[in-house]
C-alpha cells in the first residue's frame, strides 16, 4: 500500500513539475494595456483628455510619431487621489518599444516633474521614436505622485523595419555625439560578470564541501561557534578588503574617464502655463442622473442656459475617454480609437439650438456597450457614486465651447 502511494505521490510531483515549466514557456503577447482595471471614478474626476492626435498609424525603426491634444485638470479632484502637485506627463507602452524624444506643456519643454491647478486646461505634446517592430498599443498617461497613473485615451501604432537599425545619437554638453543604445554596454557587461564572478567565488567557497545537514546537526549539538575556522575568518577578509580595493580602483578610473558629469535632473517645474479659453457662455445644471443597468445606458436632466449671442446645440459627452456624439451635430475627426468612439451614443430630447438668452431643460442619454467594455459602469458600486465629464456645445460657426459636469449617479436595475 505504501508504495502505490509513493508512486502516486511521485507520479503528482512530475505532473506539477512539467505543468509548471511548461506555464514558464507559455508567453503570449499582450495586445494592450489595463486601463480597465482602473477605477472608473479615477478616469472620470480626474484628467479629462481631448482634441487628441496621433500623427500616424504606421512608422518604420527611428522615423518619429507625435500625440498631440487638450488635457483638462477635473476641479472636482476626488479627496480619495493625491492632488496633481507633482505630475509627470507620460506614454503608457508596454515596454521600450518607443523612446521619447520630447515632451511638452503649453510649449515649454517638460523633462521632469511639474505642478497642474485644478480646473485648467493644458495643450500638450509628445514625440516619440520607434524602437522595436511591432503592434503597439500607445497611450497618454499621467502620473500623479502618491495618485499613480490616470491613463488616458489608447491607439495600435505598428512600427516596421528591424530593431537592428535603431539609433538614438546624442551630442553631449562637451560636444561629443554618442549613440546612446550602444553606448557604455561593454562596461555594462564588464562590471556585471565581474560581481557576478565574485559572487560566485564567494558561494563557491561555502558551499565547496556539503554544508547543511552537517552545520544543523553542529547546531543542535549545541557547537555553532566551532563551525568558522580561522580559515573561513581569513577568507571572508580576503573578500572585504579585495571588494573594497576594486572598488576604489575602479571608481578612480571610471572618474579620471569621465572628469565632466552632471547629477540627473529631478527638480520640480512649477509655472506651467494653462491655455486662456474664455470663459463659457453656457451654463449647464445637472437636475438628476441616474446610470440604466439593462440599457447601458446613463440619462441625464439637464437645464442649460445660453448667455451667448449665438444659437448653441450640444453635440459630445467626454468622459473617462470615451466620447458620446449626436451626430446631427458633430462628427469625429477620423483619429480617434475606435472602440472609445459612441458615434451615435449621445442622444436628446431636443436638439434643436438654444437661442440666446433662452433656458431650457433637456432629458439626455449616453449609450453605448462602452459602459460595459470599460467598466464604466461599476462607478455605481462606489462609496461615492459620482460621475464627471465634459460637454461640448457648438454654435452656428461650428465654434465649441466646454463645460465640465460632476454629480450623483443613481443607479437603475430596471
Amino acid at each position: 500500500m505504501k508504495t502505490i502511494k509513493d508512486k502516486v505521490a511521485k507520479l503528482s510531483f512530475v505532473a506539477l513539475l512539467i505543468a509548471v515549466s511548461t506555464a514558464m514557456f507559455y508567453t503570449p503577447t499582450a495586445s494592450a494595456h489595463g486601463e480597465k482595471s482602473q477605477a472608473a471614478f479615477m478616469r472620470m474626476r480626474t484628467i479629462h483628455w481631448y482634441d487628441l492626435d496621433w500623427s500616424k498609424s504606421q512608422v518604420a525603426v527611428n522615423e518619429t510619431v507625435t500625440i498631440s491634444g487638450k488635457f483638462h485638470v477635473f476641479k472636482g479632484w476626488p479627496e480619495t487621489v493625491a492632488k496633481p502637485e507633482v505630475s509627470f506627463l507620460n506614454i503608457g507602452i508596454p515596454g521600450p518599444v518607443f523612446i521619447r524624444a520630447a515632451s511638452y506643456i503649453g510649449g515649454q519643454l517638460v523633462p521632469r516633474s511639474v505642478t497642474l491647478e485644478l480646473g485648467e486646461t493644458y495643450d500638450f505634446k509628445v514625440l516619440l521614436k520607434a524602437r522595436r517592430p511591432g503592434d503597439w498599443h500607445v497611450h497618454t498617461m499621467m502620473n500623479v505622485e502618491d495618485g499613480g497613473p490616470i491613463i488616458g485615451p489608447g491607439k495600435f501604432i505598428r512600427i516596421t523595419g528591424s530593431m537592428s537599425q535603431f539609433t538614438n545619437p546624442v551630442t553631449t554638453l562637451t560636444g561629443k555625439t554618442i549613440d546612446i543604445e550602444t553606448w557604455g554596454l561593454g562596461d555594462i557587461y564588464f562590471y556585471s560578470f565581474l560581481w557576478i564572478g565574485i559572487g560566485i567565488a564567494w558561494m563557491w567557497y561555502w558551499c565547496k564541501s556539503p554544508v547543511f545537514v552537517p552545520r544543523l546537526i553542529a547546531v543542535q549539538a549545541g557547537k555553532a561557534d566551532s563551525m568558522i575556522s580561522d580559515t573561513d575568518k581569513k577568507v571572508t577578509m580576503g573578500f572585504i578588503a579585495g571588494t573594497v580595493a576594486l572598488t576604489a580602483i575602479l571608481m578612480g578610473s571610471t572618474n579620471d574617464a569621465y572628469p565632466v558629469t552632471i547629477p540627473i535632473q529631478a527638480g520640480l517645474m512649477r509655472d506651467m502655463v494653462p491655455l486662456d479659453i474664455p470663459e463659457p457662455t453656457v451654463s449647464v445644471n445637472v437636475d438628476n442622473a441616474s446610470y440604466r443597468v439593462p440599457g447601458r445606458s446613463m440619462e441625464m436632466t439637464l437645464t442649460i442656459t445660453n448667455n451667448g449671442d449665438s444659437g448653441i446645440r450640444l453635440g459630445e459627452f467626454n468622459t473617462a475617454s470615451v466620447r458620446f456624439l449626436d451626430a446631427d451635430v458633430a462628427e469625429d475627426e477620423g483619429s480617434y480609437p475606435a472602440d472609445l468612439l459612441a458615434e451615435n451614443g449621445l442622444s436628446q430630447s431636443d436638439n434643436s439650438p438654444i437661442a440666446p438668452g433662452e433656458t431650457r431643460t433637456i432629458s439626455v442619454s449616453a449609450s453605448d456597450a462602452a459602459w460595459e467594455v470599460y467598466r464604466l459602469a461599476d462607478l455605481i458600486y462606489d462609496p461615492d457614486s459620482r460621475f464627471a465629464g465634459l460637454l461640448f456645445f457648438y454654435d452656428e460657426a461650428g465654434n465649441t465651447q466646454m463645460v465640465g459636469i460632476d454629480a450623483p449617479l443613481i443607479p437603475s436595475f430596471i
